[in-house]
């Protein structure tokens, strides 16, 4: 089958945890058309997880799929986990990607904490719909975004989902500066690796 190893559960990405699969199915169910599945575990993902960076992420266990689903809240790369996860378990191929980028809407006390408005592993999703790569990144749920006066990503399963450039009002939002590529599994290492250089884990 072909990229069949996007369906499979990895240490982190466990799509085959009892409570993974529960959630997939109650999402999907009823609904036969892939990309209608995919759109529907995205918007579950974006709204039904709360963005938050203060949660757990310090440790492995905190990047696995069912700890994510279960504590109901996650920076981008939990949600994007979580996202990946979900998919494969509604057999949609799925697999994380990451890219470096800078966000221009941060604020002095956040600036002053991280030194820096670089975000060196910002996680995103791929997600194969009907033949073609789509990238998808939950980010941000609707209420941070209605509060924050952002944009929400919205995803139709056919194009593009990143965050956008600019915010409601039309100050510069996000800016992508490097395209890390796809991994099959979270690079735990490399990402608290880079986290570290640039305090990321301390914010």
């Amino acid at each position: 089958m072909e990229n069949e190893q996007f369906l499979k559960p990895t240490p982190y990405i466990d799509c085959d945890a009892a409570p993974v699969e529960k959630k997939a199915r109650e999402i999907v169910q009823g609904i036969a058309a892939e990309r209608e599945r995919a759109v529907r575990i995205f918007y579950a993902v974006r709204d039904g997880i709360r963005y938050s960076i203060y949660g757990k992420r310090s440790l492995p266990e905190h990047f696995r799929a069912s700890f994510i689903l279960a504590a109901g809240e996650g920076y981008c790369v939990q949600k994007a986990i979580l996202l990946v996860a979900l998919a494969r378990a509604a057999m949609i191929p799925a697999r994380l990607r990451f890219a470096a980028i800078r966000s221009h809407l941060m604020s002095k006390e956040m600036l002053e904490k991280r030194g820096s408005n670089l975000f060196p592993y910002h996680g995103y999703a791929d997600l194969f719909i009907e033949g073609s790569w789509v990238k998808a990144a939950p980010t941000f749920d609707l209420v941070s975004c209605t509060n924050a006066g952002l944009r929400p990503v919205e995803f139709d399963g056919r194009h593009d989902a990143l965050l956008p450039s600019t915010a409601s009002d039309g100050r510069r939002h996000i800016e992508y500066i490097e395209d890390r590529g796809f991994f099959e599994d979270v690079p735990f290492d490399t990402i608290m690796a880079a986290s570290l250089r640039h305090k990321y884990v301390t914010i």
